[in-house]
């Protein structure tokens, strides 16, 4: 586990309350946010990533999001927003992304405190640095989770 601090960053995102079986309806869309990315001529400035807004037993309420360079009107279902500065708490993993809610738990197991409010969440996010499209091999996926501290 490894603390890091981040500042302000600007993202463009799709928003779905979703279950394990439909995730799909939300981890799909990332095409659909860099088409209105380049539509607008925005430039994308890191990895795609999923924050994780509402976590219940159920559902979660989840953002299909894409780093940009600022914040500027919506437009349809995409919107523009900013993840908050603050510090970190940041694993890699290596591999499928089965083996991210391992990672998640291990993360949670720590004894620190979290922007966390229930069952909500300021900044709980998945960055994947793998595109399948590249590269078809699960194993060789390289996915970070991260989770804002409070403070």
């Amino acid at each position: 586990m490894d603390i890091e601090t981040r500042g302000e960053q600007p993202y463009a995102a799709v928003r779905a309350t979703v279950t394990l079986e439909t995730f799909a309806k939300i981890a799909d869309r990332f095409p659909e946010v860099m088409r209105w990315l380049a539509d607008r001529e925005l430039p994308v400035t890191g990895a795609p990533f999923l924050r994780y807004l509402r976590v219940t037993a159920d559902e979660f309420e989840v953002e299909a999001g894409i780093p940009t360079v600022a914040e500027v009107p919506g437009d349809g279902e995409v919107f523009t927003a900013t993840l908050p500065a603050g510090q970190y708490v940041v694993a890699l993993h290596e591999g499928s992304p089965d083996g991210l809610a391992a990672v998640t738990d291990r993360l949670l197991a720590h004894t620190v405190q979290f922007d966390r409010d229930g069952d909500r969440w300021g900044a709980r996010l998945e960055t994947y640095f793998t595109d399948p499209a590249v590269e078809p091999d699960q194993s060789k996926w390289s996915t970070e989770v991260a989770i804002r501290l409070a403070g």
